[in-house]
């Protein structure tokens, strides 16, 4: 792989950039590997990366029904925190959050991670109390959360309306200032191009349509479009469609999937400095580097695989924000778009082997699966790699629905996830 650098670029730059070569490959699958990985979004890409780069394992496939990145990695509005309150959530946030931190480097590929700060609104007294035992409880396991008067909430983001006569008054907020945002699609790209570079074969316009396993319930390979493909181990990274895909090897998985909206504006100049998100409002806002405010929605009340979600959602979060920032009422939106998330019943993410030997699956992250995207890639593919759990997902298992030890993030995290 060429090194990405500034003499490249002048070098390049020197030859009207004719000499610049595919960031990864795209082989014909070979008849059998070591492991498949099923899903080409950031989970996958970044767990066939580890694979290689940490544990050796560079026979390895992955398998993308369509084009890298073009599912929720592809769909999502990109922000990073490990704020969160239980933890199990925090060990795998904020595993995630330090290896966000050098992503960059470690790629050779620049995923314009930008830690503007997370700032997390509070309207009433539940808010309040719930947001200090945040901090309390983050702060004793290490990870930076503060708490905010309003007026220092306005001064850290001018664009906040904080008089006492607001539909939504603001009586504080807490403040991450280590979370931010990153652009998705570089990440999907930054992944496969160092992955393909130690050998992973990325597949795209293979879908499976099967899982094949032995007499003894092993699993032997899948069935595609393309053909049969052999593999040692597969694991699973699909998402809203982990269900489908489990379901070829009889695995029941307690997933619902939904349409999860979002929203860009017409591009403005820089005015808004970090993220900002209301619990109760439901609504959460950034800027991104094309000057685009990109507004999340929250997850429609049915399920379903459409990718587009129901207008009222839309139109609930725009009021939401308009009340919140009454200088974005003459803004334009663009357009919105909607992607597939799989929530558990307790609303925390499934990382765990499976009752089939050789099948392992990653789901059920909701709508937190892009800020937990390096750490969730680096657990799971420790996990396949080494048939057991990392202490860090020790607790993400397809078990405790059955023990009953939950992770109930559900109540404790921001806007939806």
């Amino acid at each position: 792989m060429r090194k990405y650098s500034v003499f490249a670029v002048a070098r390049e730059a020197l030859r009207a950039h004719k000499g610049w070569e595919k960031q990864w490959t795209s082989p014909e699958p070979r008849a059998e590997y070591d492991v498949i990985i099923i899903g080409g979004g950031g989970h996958g890409l970044g767990a066939a990366y580890y694979l290689a780069k940490e544990h050796g394992i560079t026979n390895v496939a992955v398998l993308e029904k369509g084009w890298l990145g073009g599912g929720n990695t592809g769909r999502n509005t990109t922000i990073i925190r490990s704020n969160y309150l239980y933890e199990e959530s925090m060990h795998i946030y904020e595993h995630s959050m330090k290896l966000w931190e050098n992503l960059s480097q470690d790629l050779n590929y620049n995923v314009m991670y930008s830690p503007r700060g997370v700032m997390m609104l509070s309207h009433n007294v539940h808010d309040q109390q719930s947001f200090k035992r945040h901090i309390h409880a983050n702060r004793l396991y290490g990870i930076d959360n503060e708490w905010l008067t309003p007026e220092q909430a306005k001064a850290y983001c001018p664009p906040l309306d904080i008089s006492a006569t607001a539909r939504y008054a603001i009586n504080g907020a807490a403040l991450q200032r280590r979370g931010g945002t990153a652009r998705h699609d570089a990440v999907a790209w930054g992944y496969a191009r160092a992955a393909s570079d130690r050998g992973v074969h990325i597949i795209q316009n293979c879908e499976v349509t099967g899982i094949r396993r032995g007499p003894d319930g092993r699993v032997t390979g899948v069935e595609t479009n393309r053909g049969y493909i052999g593999a040692k181990k597969i694991g699973v990274s699909a998402a809203g469609h982990s269900t489908v895909v489990m379901n070829m090897a009889d695995v029941r998985v307690p997933l619902q999937s939904s349409p999860l909206q979002a929203l860009v504006s017409e591009p403005l100049k820089p005015i808004f400095p970090c993220v900002v998100m209301s619990n109760t409002v439901h609504a959460y806002i950034s800027q991104s580097d094309k000057g685009e405010l990109v507004i999340g929605a929250g997850t429609d009340q049915y399920n379903s695989y459409s990718q587009t979600g129901g207008l009222q959602i839309i139109t609930h979060t725009l009021d939401a924000i308009c009340e919140l920032f009454p200088m974005f009422r003459r803004v334009k939106m663009m357009r919105q778009w909607g992607g597939i998330v799989d929530n558990t019943p307790d609303r925390s993410a499934i990382q765990s082997k499976t009752p089939v030997p050789g099948l392992y699956v990653n789901c059920g992250w909701g709508t937190g699966g892009f800020k937990a995207t390096p750490g969730s890639a680096n657990l799971f593919a420790h996990l396949i790699a080494r048939d057991e759990p990392h202490k860090f997902n020790a607790g993400l298992t397809l078990d405790r629905f059955r023990t009953g030890r939950l992770i109930d993030e559900a109540a404790a995290a921001a806007v939806a996830h």
